[in-house]
């Protein structure tokens, strides 16, 4: 997660999660769009008639109850207790996927031989069309690779006694996987019009991603507790829109932004950030664009009563507003520079362990002093503080922390199906 370098203002993300594991449900009943609570109900600029008042910390009040839940979570695939790990990377790189990308790399293939004289040690000489069945064997020697480490590429294939792998000459030799890697293609170069085309900057890689952001939500109905959060895959290569994020294990790379299913980090859906070009809604133009994002990848869970937990890079009062209209519920951490965060919250210094909070419909934005000054945004969360063991000693906290430390950072954003195989395929 993306933090802002300010050491008074809010604590960093990676801070948060600290050393606790009490698991701590919120049991609040149904709420439902004639609540008193909810005030918003047009897509309008809602917050601009409200303004916040002070809570009473000591005496707080009872927290807004979540939205009533219509979504039903379920898995729309069937697994039966023989089902083993290829079953189910067959269900998301199928065989339509696979006939399309074995199509296109035999046509790149052609169409490369042709345009150019083959030299005399070429090993383009080699070439014969691929199919299936070779690409599935190519795709697991790439992903045996991220397991396996080695220097380079041709290490895989050494014969030398100490450091030779023989499973992978084994299976397919160095220069038939070479030309794989080199001519393995996705999309039509012929058939590319820039002028119509939905991402210009994702050419290459569309149809496959196009592929598995549709299998990805019709496979599963997410839980109600639902994550948004940037992920970052390694590539050093030249690429405009590669980014920089120091924080991150990759911190050179391709960002992809991701929903995924806070109890399982179930990746539901991934958007590749390239830049003013980046796939936004444009009926969210006018929000800034970390809310366009969640606005973007949120929009067919909208309404049925969601909960959605994000981080500082993301959360905003006025995106609470425009998520409370559509009957979603959003918490997490809050940068103190976002507009509309109370003046006298951002001046006002803390004690250890002291709370300030503040209030509009049902937006709650809150500052609790820990180690620093840590910044917390919640339709459904008011100031009450929960007591934890920390090590041998006991710690008060508010109940919001306790359920973003629960929710976030506990699933692998690096683990997905489709980022194992970008990574492979780019290097």
């Amino acid at each position: 997660m993306d933090g802002i370098d300010d050491e008074n203002t809010f604590l960093l993300d990676d801070e948060l999660h600290s050393d606790t594991d009490t698991d701590i449900s919120s049991n609040y009943s149904d709420y439902s769009s004639d609540d008193s609570c909810n005030e918003h109900s047009s897509d309008e600029d809602l917050s601009s008639a409200r303004i916040f008042t002070e809570v009473d910390v000591k005496n707080p009040s009872v927290p807004c109850p979540r939205f009533k839940f219509s979504g039903i979570p379920s898995v729309h695939v069937q697994f039966d207790d023989t089902s083993d790990v290829l079953q189910f990377y067959e269900t998301f790189i199928d065989f339509s996927l696979m006939s399309k990308i074995v199509e296109e790399t035999n046509e790149y293939a052609k169409q490369c031989i042709q345009s150019s004289v083959a030299r005399q040690f070429s090993k383009s000489k080699f070439w014969v069309e691929t199919t299936v069945e070779e690409l599935h064997v190519f795709f697991a020697l790439n992903i045996l690779q991220g397991i396996v480490k080695k220097l380079g590429i041709d290490h895989y294939w050494s014969k030398r006694y100490s450091t030779n792998a023989p499973f992978f000459s084994k299976i397919m030799s160095h220069c038939r996987f070479c030309l794989l890697q080199c001519y393995l293609h996705f999309s039509d170069n012929a058939a590319f019009d820039p002028q119509n085309h939905k991402c210009p900057r994702l050419v290459k890689v569309w149809p496959v991603l196009k592929h598995l952001n549709e299998k990805f939500s019709e496979m599963v109905t997410p839980e109600r507790d639902v994550t948004i959060d940037e992920s970052l895959m390694l590539f050093k290569g030249r690429l405009g829109w590669k980014q920089f994020i120091p924080l991150k294990r990759a911190r050179f790379g391709v960002k992809c932004f991701m929903l995924c299913e806070s109890i399982s980090g179930y990746v539901w859906s991934i958007i590749i950030y390239t830049g003013k070009d980046t796939i936004l809604k444009p009926e969210y133009s006018k929000f800034c664009f970390s809310s366009q994002i969640v606005l973007t990848m949120m929009e067919p869970l909208l309404h049925k009563g969601y909960s959605l937990k994000i981080d500082n890079y993301y959360s905003s009062p006025e995106l609470a507003d425009k998520l409370v209209s559509c009957r979603t519920d959003i918490y997490g951490t809050l940068n103190l520079k976002r507009k509309e965060v109370p003046k006298k919250m951002q001046k006002k210094k803390l004690k250890k362990g002291e709370i300030i909070a503040f209030q509009r419909g049902k937006v709650t934005v809150m500052k609790w002093m820990d180690k620093k000054n840590v910044l917390l945004l919640s339709t459904i969360h008011n100031t009450e503080m929960e007591q934890i063991q920390v090590r041998s000693e006991m710690k008060e906290k508010p109940k919001i922390v306790m359920n973003y430390n629960n929710t976030m950072g506990l699933f692998p954003f690096e683990s997905s199906i489709f980022n194992c195989h970008l990574t492979t395929t780019t290097d």
